[in-house]
């Protein structure tokens, strides 16, 4: 990625698989000046939990008191936590955990949208994504079950789609995406890697740089969409 060294990264979720591995890659690949990483894990300036607003918002006040961020990746996501996960029927909705899983695949990353877009600049190539999921694609669904995790990734793709049509008014080579690592090797996956086909099992080294692979290809057209890590567009 082109930068000239003047400008930032920022990787939300850092302290995770994925995370942890764009944050390595970036700072090895060394195009940008500064490469922030936050996490819930994390103290201090690193800190950030998409739970709670001003945490956020701290965040963002660090980044923008330094080199202009360019490039901002929310690499976060909620799929089970101890005893809840995927419904696999309808009688097993719970209100509890869908609000959990709005919070942290849905509302957390419109609000890190909400204070980082500001601070990214309003003109040249900038990039806002979102690691999503195929299954939160509405016209991908074939199978049914997975209610929460579905519909609230299927929230965020609308929220990016709708940041997407706004930021363009901000600034016109802003992209705002949504994005598909395909099934990696990390807390999240681990319980339902069963029926992975072969060769489909990424380890969150080759994920990371699959992504941004995906995110360098990427033109402003492309502002709005949900891809995959080949960079094939999902339908929403």
């Amino acid at each position: 990625m082109t930068t000239g060294g003047k400008a930032s990264a920022v990787i939300i979720g850092a302290s995770g698989g994925i995370g942890g591995a764009l944050e390595a890659a970036l700072i090895e690949e060394g195009a940008f000046a500064v490469v922030h990483g936050f996490a819930r894990s994390r103290s201090e300036a690193q800190h950030i939990d998409l739970r709670d607003e001003a945490s956020i918002a701290s965040a963002a006040a660090h980044v923008a008191g330094g080199p202009v961020p360019t490039l901002v990746i929310v690499a976060t996501g909620l799929l089970h936590d101890g005893d809840s996960g995927p419904e696999k029927a309808l009688r097993d909705l719970d209100p509890e955990w869908l609000a959990q899983l709005y919070a942290i695949n849905a509302i957390g990353p419109a609000l890190v949208a909400k204070h980082f877009l500001p601070i990214m600049p309003r003109t040249g190539r900038t990039l806002f994504a979102a690691l999503s999921a195929r299954v939160g694609s509405i016209d991908d669904n074939r199978l049914g079950g997975w209610h929460g995790y579905r519909a609230s990734k299927a929230a965020l793709n609308m929220l990016i789609r709708t940041l997407a049509i706004e930021e363009r008014r901000r600034n016109d080579r802003g992209i705002v995406v949504s994005l598909h690592p395909g099934t990696v090797d990390t807390f999240l996956s681990r319980p339902f890697q069963g029926n992975v086909p072969a060769g489909r099992l990424f380890d969150p080294e080759r994920a990371a740089l699959q992504l941004l692979d995906v995110i360098e290809g990427l033109k402003v057209p492309d502002s709005g969409k949900l891809f995959d890590f080949q960079g094939e567009e999902i339908p929403f």
